[in-house]
Formats: structure tokens, sequence, C-alpha cells
């Protein structure tokens, strides 16, 4: 059964919109990833089609790989065949003889803020949210990440996304120069279908980020900003391995040049993947998922029930703090204790911590 999909439309303006559509957030399925991979071929075919825009379907861009689809993957020809994809995939994005613009609204993360990044513009709502977030995996960015984000941001800043696995919003994108333009939800695809027509016609740049080299720093600064990453990482991940791998990644395409760099990323994604550390990292993930699943519970829809008052039986420094922190939450307590005496110190802990 397919899991997700994209979808096309082309205008009368000759610009191809390509949808992905993978509700609940446009997860990067194998099948998404197949689906978009055939449209491009396809627009790149048609005479009608001059440009074309990038998009997801409701409140989501994309964001990022679907987990539960790659967690299937056991074998690591599975994982290459792939990785395969995913290059020829980004090829055909960056080397198409027409001009592709990202419309990102929502999440756009991991794979999905990489797929944006080998557009040749980016145009986001406010409501944007964008960041490399593998790292929280146990794994580095297997789409290009650490090659094309450091080129259009600094190294800096883009040592400090990926690092932190923290996204950044749409303002702070544009000033960084991630996104080139930010607009209202209502006008987000007809700005995009210009700018993409634009590029068409020579009004603005036609922009590879791989290429880019005004954002990097000059050679002794970067080797300076990647020692002390390196340091930094020793610090909070002295133990852990991928932190130190992406940096090595983001350094070969600095020193050897960006191609040499997509080959290092994607032979140390396989590597990674294949960790322990990530396969306790994505158990760890969908665990904390299931937390808020309760069969019998929450796929029956029930509703909990309201809470008038709370007893506490015992107030020790386990009862006190768990009645100090109902009574801050306005909730009526009653502490029983086994006497006056013991009842009275629990009283003056509750007392104490509020």
């Amino acid at each position: 059964m397919a899991k997700g999909t994209t979808e096309m439309e082309v205008g009368s303006d000759g610009v191809a919109v390509i949808y992905i559509a993978n509700p609940p957030v446009n997860a990067l399925s194998i099948d998404v990833l197949f689906s978009l991979k055939g449209h491009y071929e396809e627009v790149l075919r048609r005479n009608d089609v001059k440009a074309i825009v990038l998009t997801g379907t409701g409140r989501s861009f994309s964001a990022g790989l679907d987990i539960s689809a790659f967690a299937d993957i056991r074998k690591p020809e599975q994982l290459k065949d792939h990785c395969i994809l995913i290059e020829a995939m980004t090829d055909i994005f960056e080397d198409a003889g027409k001009p592709s613009v990202a419309a990102i609204d929502g999440p756009a993360l991991g794979g999905g803020l990489e797929i944006s990044m080998v557009c040749q513009a980016r145009i986001s709502t406010p409501n944007a949210q964008l960041g490399l977030t593998e790292l929280q995996f146990g794994v580095i960015p297997g789409f290009g990440g650490t090659q094309r984000l450091p080129r259009l941001v600094g190294l800096t800043k883009a040592l400090e996304m990926m690092m932190l696995s923290k996204p950044i919003k749409a303002e702070e994108a544009h000033e960084l120069g991630l996104v080139d333009a930010v607009v209202s939800p209502n006008d987000l695809l007809n700005n995009a279908r210009r700018w993409a027509l634009d590029i068409y016609e020579s009004k603005r740049p036609w922009a590879r980020a791989l290429y880019k080299t005004d954002k990097l720093e000059s050679p002794d600064l970067a080797r300076e900003i990647l020692n002390s990453a390196r340091v930094q990482s020793r610090k909070w991940a002295a133990n852990l391995q991928y932190p130190f791998v992406c940096i090595d990644a983001v350094e070969e395409g600095i020193v050897s040049g960006p191609q040499a760099g997509l080959r290092k990323e994607a032979m140390a994604f396989q590597e990674l993947f294949f960790s322990d550390t990530c396969k306790s990292l994505i158990h760890v993930f969908f665990s904390q998922r299931a937390t808020s699943k309760v069969p019998g519970i929450t796929d029956l829809g029930l509703m909990p029930r309201k809470v008038s008052n709370v007893a506490i039986v015992g107030g020790g420094l386990m009862g006190s703090g768990i009645a100090t922190a109902l009574i801050l939450s306005h909730y009526p307590v009653i502490l029983k204790e086994v006497n006056e005496e013991f009842l009275n110190a629990g009283i003056d802990r509750i007392k104490g911590r509020g």
C-alpha cells in the first residue's frame, strides 16, 4: 500500500506546482520520493512547462523523512538503493534546465528543508519553521544538507542549527538568506510562481546553493569555527560519534569541494543509520509518540473527567511536593496524615514551597 504521493497541476502561465501529499506533515516516504522524482522528470520533458513550484498540501511543507518507513530498512543494500534514489532526485532538481522555487508554509525540517535548498529559491510564510533535525536521531543530514546549509547561511549558523537540531523561524531565515522572501499564506503560491518565472526570464539570478561561496568564511576562520564546534561537542557529546561525523562532512566540503563533501555525507549517513545509537534514538522517538496513544482510551475518543478535589495520603517530602504543585495549579487539596503533628509539619512544608 502506497504511503503518500505527490500531486501536480500545470497553470496557463507555464508553472507546474508539485504538492507533497502525505498528511499530516507531508513526511518523505519512499513512495513520496519516487512520485516526486517522476513528476520532476515529467515536467522536464514537457514543452508547456517553464518553471516549477514545490510545496506541500495543508499547513506543512515537509517535516522530513518518514522515520517509520526508514526504520523498516534492515540491510545496507536497501539503504544504499534509497540513497541512490535521493542523490538522483536532488541532481535532477539542481541541474534541471527549468528553475524550481520552494513555497514553504509550516515546517520544513530535515529532508524537507534539504529538498527546498536544492531549489533555486525559497519563499515562505511567517509560519514557516526551518531546520536540520537529523542529529536527534543519531544520523547526519543525508540529502546534501551538510553542504548546502553552510553556503546559504554561513558556517557558524549552519553548525549551530545542525548540532542543536533546533529550527529557526521565517524572519530569522530571511535575515540569514535561507529564504528569499516572506509573504502571507494567501500570497504564497502566487509569489512563488512569479519568482520562478522571473528566474526563467533571467529577471532574477539562477542560484545553486551547492556552489555559492559568498557566505563561506575564509579558510583560516573556517578551520577555527570547525575546531570550536568540535570542542563544544566534546563537552556535551564526548561519547557520541555523530556530531563529529557531521562536522567532518562539513569540513570535507569546504576543504575539498562540495562534491567531495556530498560523497562523505552519503557514506557517513549510511554508516550511522545502522549504529546502535541511531536505533536507540529512533526507538525513543516512537516510544514517546506511543505514550499519547493508550489502547481502549485515546482510540475511543474518551475525555478525561474533570478533577474537583485531590486527596493526598502523607505530607512528607514527596506528598508535600505533589500538594504544592496541585495548589499552584488551582486544585483544592485534602491532605491526610497519621496525626496532627505530622499534618502540621506537612502543611508547613507546603507553605515553605509555595
